[in-house]
């Protein structure tokens, strides 16, 4: 007999059970800590990375000047597409084979959820090419590691540098807005400034919470701090050096001291804004904003504060080793409950549909792509540096139900094996402990292909309890 435990510690730590998963886990606890011993799998060699997108990038914006001297210019935003579409989709590809086929799907999971927690959205043509990237060099890595070493690989990725304008920022006064300022009285036009946006999200998404006690003052004292944060001009890429995605220019930063949430931090160049943003990563205001987004995520839409407040006590022991943290997850028995439960998004239904035959190959990256968007979550697009939402109010309207609905019918003619077997699949995912009335609409089914679409469809399959 498969423990309601077992099936959680599949469906609901991980990302859906796959043929055989269930009965391999004997203590599901253990199950997940085990998970935690091993690294997270690295991203393949072939994939680009950062610094190799950055020249990539440069050299079409160097071949449509070219083009466009020459008059033999096409349309932009199709030529980028041409250009960029099949390593974009090569990425995908990757992401969801990955996600389908590991065993390790908790910490699949985990770095899944610190990419939505440091959303990127490749709606912005200057962050397009690096949000996968981002998930593979900076979150990835980091994932099971210390929070302070994941904050400041995501800060100081291309992708979050481009997103939210820090390539833009310029200290007032630095050498580079002094120089402007007298090329404007010279009649030149000044068209950078301090800009506020990534040192906002950082203080309100990515560390202290919106409620976490910073005012506007810390808000420009860190955009200050983080002047200069920038990425290899084109001009810069062969002195960068290969595999370089970072640069810092000390024209561009305000120099001086400091103040952030009453502490001082002396002119240090780049590193002022590295001391920041370690403090800023084990501030008690920063543990319990991120360990209750971590419990909303796995336990409930309400979590209890009990489980909260326990794993950002380990948080501030830690020194923010999250390992630790997610240790203090499984071991409460809080997270165990019976009315534990989230409602999948749509990457979550996607995934663990595909997982559940046993899929050992995706569909179409671009096919899969599409049939996220019409779900409400294309891959990599919240549109938002907020992220995708995680609640169950935000994913469970009339309308996106019947798109499930249509989803389920799509994807039991896609992701099933060529003899497909709803009862089997229905053990794969929940062993004996699927509900009565689902169990017996998946065996009245009218064909094989028909029961897959209802269990995908149903209420069971459609939440992580």
């Amino acid at each position: 007999m498969i423990r309601r435990e077992a099936v959680s510690a599949a469906n609901r730590f991980g990302l859906g059970a796959r043929p055989g998963t269930l009965g391999r886990i004997d203590d599901p606890r253990d199950w997940l800590h085990a998970q935690l011993a091993v690294a997270p799998v690295a991203s393949p060699a072939a994939l680009p990375s950062s610094a190799d997108y950055l020249q990539a990038e440069y050299d079409y914006q160097r071949d449509r000047r070219e083009a466009r001297q020459a008059g033999t210019s096409g349309n932009a935003a199709m030529g980028f597409r041409e250009r960029f579409g099949r390593q974009q989709q090569a990425e995908l590809g990757w992401r969801y084979r990955q996600a389908v086929v590991t065993e390790q799907d908790f910490v699949e999971r985990l770095v899944r959820f610190w990419s939505n927690h440091f959303a990127v959205s490749v709606d912005k043509r200057t962050a397009t090419l690096y949000a996968a990237p981002m998930e593979r060099e900076a979150i990835r890595p980091h994932a099971t590691g210390n929070f302070a070493d994941l904050l400041l690989a995501v800060e100081q990725h291309p992708a979050m540098l481009r997103y939210l304008d820090n390539v833009r920022s310029v200290g007032e006064q630095s050498r580079l807005a002094e120089r402007q300022r007298r090329r404007a009285q010279g009649g030149a036009v000044q068209r950078t400034g301090l800009n506020e946006n990534l040192a906002r999200e950082i203080l309100e998404l990515h560390t202290l919470g919106v409620d976490g006690g910073y005012t506007q003052d810390d808000v420009r004292e860190l955009a200050r701090a983080i002047t200069g944060w920038s990425v290899p001009a084109a001009r810069e890429r062969e002195a960068a050096g290969v595999g370089t995605a970072f640069k810092f220019r000390p024209n561009a930063h305000e120099a001086g001291p400091r103040a952030v949430l009453g502490r001082r931090y002396a002119a240090n160049g780049e590193a002022q804004g590295r001391a920041i943003l370690r403090d800023l990563a084990m501030h008690p205001a920063t543990a319990r904003h991120v360990c209750g987004k971590l419990a909303r995520h796995f336990i409930s839409d309400t979590p209890p504060p009990a489980v909260i407040e326990r794993m950002a006590t380990v948080w501030q022991r830690s020194g923010g080793a999250l390992r630790l943290v997610y240790t203090a997850l499984i071991d409460s028995d809080e997270a165990w409950s019976a009315d534990a439960r989230k409602l999948k998004t749509p990457d979550d239904f996607v995934v663990s549909t595909l997982r559940s035959t046993g899929t050992a190959t995706v569909a179409q990256p671009r096919a899969l792509a599409g049939l996220l968007g019409r779900l409400g979550q294309p891959p990599f697009a919240p549109r938002s540096p907020e992220g995708f939402a995680d609640g169950t109010a935000d994913w469970s309207g009339a309308d996106a139900v019947w798109k499930r609905i249509q989803a389920a019918q799509s994807l039991a003619e896609t992701a099933a094996t060529e003899d497909p077997d709803p009862l089997r699949t229905a053990a794969n995912v929940f062993g004996d402990a699927l509900d009565a009335d689902t169990l017996t609409a998946v065996r009245r089914a009218e064909s094989p292909r028909e029961g897959m679409a209802l269990l995908f469809a149903s209420p069971a399959f459609q939440w992580r309890t």
